[in-house]
């Protein structure tokens, strides 16, 4: 996950149906550049989450898009997925690397955060995410991250960063300017009116024009 410039890092609804799901996301994947997926999901239990990362898993992998389990390191080490992302209740950077193994990604929410994020990046984890940076429905955040944070980030570090937190077409140019290299992102894909695939296509050509691109 340390492809040059911003890109889209979709994360999965709150809830949903995985059979029903997998044909929403191969035409998300299928409309423009994403990086990864992370399967979230809240208040299920195990067979659950397998089952959908049986499901989802190979959509990804068939189109190189990375496959990462929220919260939980040992689910994804039993499916076999590419990662795992962390947050401050779900057990210490150590122990998600023992579990994933060295070659698995290992992601980390901070928060607003500099100094956790400088210490689970020196402990060697793979990306760190802040946020929130706007107002979001998907979850109560912990804390509201500034701009500069990412801004002081991009500038002194070379560990990648993730920004989450009410990200949307319209809102993310200020994001990608101030130097996030991933934009997670929940409803502002599934929920966007005109479905997940326009969406992907809308935030390919903000992540462009706030970069500045010419071609």
């Amino acid at each position: 996950m340390t492809d040059p410039g911003c890109r889209l890092y979709l994360i999965t609804p709150p809830a949903f149906e995985p059979a029903a799901f997998s044909d929403q996301l191969s035409a998300a994947l299928d409309a423009g550049d994403v990086a990864s997926l992370q399967l979230r999901l809240k208040d299920t239990d195990d067979d659950a989450i397998k089952r959908a990362a049986e499901l989802l898993m190979p959509v990804c992998h068939a189109r190189n898009v990375a496959f990462i389990v929220n919260d939980r390191p040992d689910l994804a080490a039993a499916v076999g997925a590419d990662g795992v992302h962390i947050g401050i209740d779900d057990g210490s950077y150590a122990e998600a690397r023992a579990a994933v193994g060295d070659d698995a990604v290992v992601g980390v929410s901070c928060y607003d955060s500099v100094q956790v994020a400088m210490d689970v990046a020196d402990d060697g984890a793979d990306y760190v995410a802040f946020g929130a940076f706007f107002d979001t429905t998907s979850k109560n955040p912990r804390a509201r991250a500034p701009l500069d944070l990412l801004e002081f980030w991009s500038r002194f570090t070379v560990v990648p960063c993730v920004a989450i937190g009410g990200i949307t077409v319209g809102n993310c140019g200020s994001l990608v300017r101030a130097g996030a290299d991933f934009l997670a992102v929940i409803a502002g894909v599934w929920g966007y009116p005109e479905g997940p695939a326009a969406a992907v296509r809308a935030f390919d050509a903000a992540i462009h024009a706030a970069r500045g691109d010419t071609d």
